[in-house]
């Protein structure tokens, strides 16, 4: 995590360097694609026994990321098995007493009781050697996996990381008097180098909050400037890569009299 706020913070003052050197066209901004990751991780500590993506698969919801050891999972299943069957019996023959008025209706209560408690102890069982498999919770590409087969994941450490299409977004600064000629779901257009062309996208995000020129540009003018975040989402999310620095053309509305 601070890796990913090390490289935004790098991309947005490499950005705005570049920016202090163009050609002074305010509608042509620098920026870089960001991601939001989703982190997959066991409920509890394990040993991974098959590790079943890479780096730059492409994966579907639902499919199997990884596997866990189940041991004790398989063995606290058993215990929960055998724990319902006796309790299933207890309950029967207390029904069975109270309907022959032979029992009371406080030992029925007990052991239905002690059934449905037997019940639920191995619904949670068996969800907790379902979840010994790690699925995708979502259609995307994994990003980065952290662990390898054969070694041992604390519970909710991520295993691997994935970025769904719908998650990149293009990120950049315009200075303050730039705000009152843009507006949510504005279009932008941006090129960055490999990329196809023609990219487009819609301005999703307008900071409320203004900051500084990051301190690493010690040009005076630029210091002094406050700046706001813009994020955009692309249309073609695919064709991008995180960190990517891209150059992002404006369509801004006329300014304000």
């Amino acid at each position: 995590m601070n890796g990913r706020r090390w490289l935004g913070a790098a991309c947005a003052a490499l950005c705005m360097l570049v920016a202090a050197c163009s050609d002074g066209n305010d509608d042509i901004v620098q920026g870089w694609i960001e991601g939001d990751f989703i982190f997959v991780s066991p409920d509890e500590q394990g040993r991974i026994e098959q590790m079943l993506v890479r780096q730059g698969d492409s994966v579907d919801k639902g499919q199997l990321l990884f596997v866990l050891d189940e041991d004790l999972q398989r063995a606290d299943l058993g215990i929960a098995q055998a724990t319902l069957a006796n309790t299933k019996q207890a309950f029967e023959r207390a029904r069975q007493l109270l309907q022959s008025k032979s029992g009371t209706q406080k030992d029925f209560d007990v052991a239905q009781a002690l059934y449905l408690e037997a019940q639920a102890r191995l619904d949670a069982a068996k969800t907790r050697l379902a979840r010994r498999r790690g699925l995708s919770p979502v259609d995307g590409l994994v990003q980065q996996v952290y662990y390898r087969a054969g070694e041992t994941v604390p519970a909710s450490r991520p295993v691997v990381s994935l970025l769904p299409p719908g998650n990149v977004k293009v990120r950049f600064y315009v200075a303050e008097p730039m705000l009152a000629r843009i507006a949510i779901d504005d279009p932008i257009s941006f090129s960055c180098d490999g990329c196809p062309p023609d990219l487009t996208g819609k301005i999703s995000f307008i900071s409320q909050y203004a900051e500084y020129t990051p301190p690493v540009i010690y040009s005076v003018q630029e210091r002094h400037k406050l700046v706001y975040l813009i994020e955009a989402l692309p249309n073609e999310p695919t064709a991008l890569r995180v960190g990517q620095p891209v150059d992002v053309t404006l369509a801004p509305r006329a300014a304000p009299k």
